[in-house]
């Protein structure tokens, strides 16, 4: 599937559009993202922010992320569902929670970050680009001739 990519929270008090391609996808292993993510890892994509559309109410909470930056998470307030973070070192990028897309989107990990936070039972897919902390930031895709 390509752009536009549906998605919404699991009690449908909010709904996204995300109108263009990611500039990454990324499985992040952080102690943070583990323990929002129950122990695993999260999976994400990064969007220009300029391209999200979000209807609905969303709740957020803000820390210091193990980069140093302030993260700030966005979340359904009714159900909890994770849609969104953004650092404060790139305000103009969305990083999407893969499940917050509708089903079917087709976006996969492309690299898998913080490998030394993950517990010794990870295992990571050999063929992904691996970092073993924060990668350097993403860059924007070409603009389309």
């Amino acid at each position: 599937m390509t752009a536009p990519y549906p998605g919404g929270c699991l009690c449908s008090a909010v709904s996204l559009t995300v109108a263009g391609e990611p500039i990454a996808t990324r499985q992040c292993w952080c102690r943070q993202c583990q323990q929002l993510a129950a122990g695993g890892p999260t999976n994400n994509a990064i969007f220009k922010a300029e391209e999200v559309s979000i209807d609905g109410a969303l709740a957020s909470s803000t820390w210091t992320a193990a980069s140093g930056n302030a993260l700030t998470f966005h979340f359904c307030p009714m159900c909890g569902t994770q849609i969104y973070a953004q650092s404060s070192a790139r305000p103009h990028l969305m990083t999407m929670r893969l499940g917050a897309l509708n089903a079917g989107h087709g976006l996969k990990p492309e690299a898998v970050i913080w490998t030394d936070d993950a517990p010794e039972w990870a295992t990571f897919d050999t063929a992904l680009e691996s970092w073993p902390g924060q990668p350097p930031p993403p860059s924007a895709p070409p603009a389309a001739a």
